[in-house]
């Protein structure tokens, strides 16, 4: 029984900035996984992915991170290329290849206390397999793949199908301000918040980009303050590094507001650099003993 399990496909990504152009891996539990392999081993991990042969020298590079790795073929590996202006907020996606989605028999054997699901398309998750995990734990789903298909090349907005389904089934949900807009219908944290728990989500976990956060547990709002990076270089991976803070804290019986900072403080340090977070939690615990924006 691990504490927990990430589920989703790493990808190839071409992500594209003012400054530059870097070519890595990532995808949700890319960025939860190197994350994951920078903060104590107080929490049991394991990877549940799914890539073309192109990208198995990426497993093989994770795999020596120590963490328990499942890695299942696939036809091809998700390609991604990210393409963010001066404002980091928002980018512009393009898909080049697709991989194969999960499938119920994919997470049968699985245990673990808290399932994250690191969702990029609409159709990697069935909804049979979120509610089957739910039976077995925790089910945490980071909502962005579900609003986005692919058409082409594009990326193209998408209702949330079965949405009211997977929602009865989910204990934690991570959310955006445009993806709050997309399945509440609306930008107030307090609104959205009530209706998503009315829909039987036990935490909803609102990103704000520069303005921190807000977490509705059902009972109480709880505003996460941001803490100021030093620079902001790459915005990629700062959802999926909040989501890993959160989920190690919360895992381990911290409650709410400690959590959140703790995710806010993460990510303020994620977002000075390209790629996975790749500090420690000293670092972690000196940006939240500063002053929050």
């Amino acid at each position: 029984m691990y504490d927990i399990c990430s589920i989703g496909h790493i990808t190839r990504d071409k992500i594209v900035t003012p400054d530059k152009t870097v070519y890595m891996a990532g995808g949700t539990s890319f960025y939860m996984t190197y994350g994951m392999s920078h903060l104590p081993r107080k929490v049991s991990y394991q990877l549940v992915t799914k890539v073309g042969e192109e990208s198995q020298v990426d497993i093989e590079k994770i795999k020596r991170l120590g963490l328990d790795t499942i890695c299942y073929p696939s036809r091809h590996t998700v390609f991604f290329e990210n393409i963010y202006g001066k404002d980091f907020n928002g980018r512009t996606q393009k898909v080049r290849a697709k991989a194969d989605p999960f499938t119920l028999e994919d997470v049968k054997t699985l245990q673990a206390k808290i399932f994250h699901l690191g969702s990029l398309l609409a159709d990697d998750f069935a909804p049979e397999v979120v509610e089957y995990l739910a039976t077995q734990g925790t089910v945490s789903i980071d909502v962005q793949g579900y609003l986005r298909e692919v058409v082409g090349e594009d990326v193209r907005a998408v209702a949330w199908k079965d949405k009211e389904r997977v929602l009865r089934c989910t204990g934690i949900l991570k959310l955006n301000e445009s993806e709050m807009v997309s399945i509440a219908g609306s930008s107030d944290t307090h609104e959205v918040g009530k209706r998503l728990a009315a829909m039987g989500v036990r935490e909803v976990v609102m990103t704000l980009g520069s303005y921190g956060a807000v977490i509705y547990d059902g009972n109480r709002f709880y505003d996460i303050p941001p803490y100021q990076p030093e620079a902001v270089v790459d915005a990629t991976g700062c959802g999926d590094t909040f989501s890993t803070g959160y989920l190690w804290c919360r895992v381990q019986g911290m409650d709410i507001e400690e959590a959140g900072r703790f995710a806010s403080a993460m990510c303020s340090l994620k977002l000075e650099h390209s790629g996975p977070f790749d500090r420690t939690i000293e670092d972690i615990k000196r940006r939240m003993s500063g002053a929050a924006c």
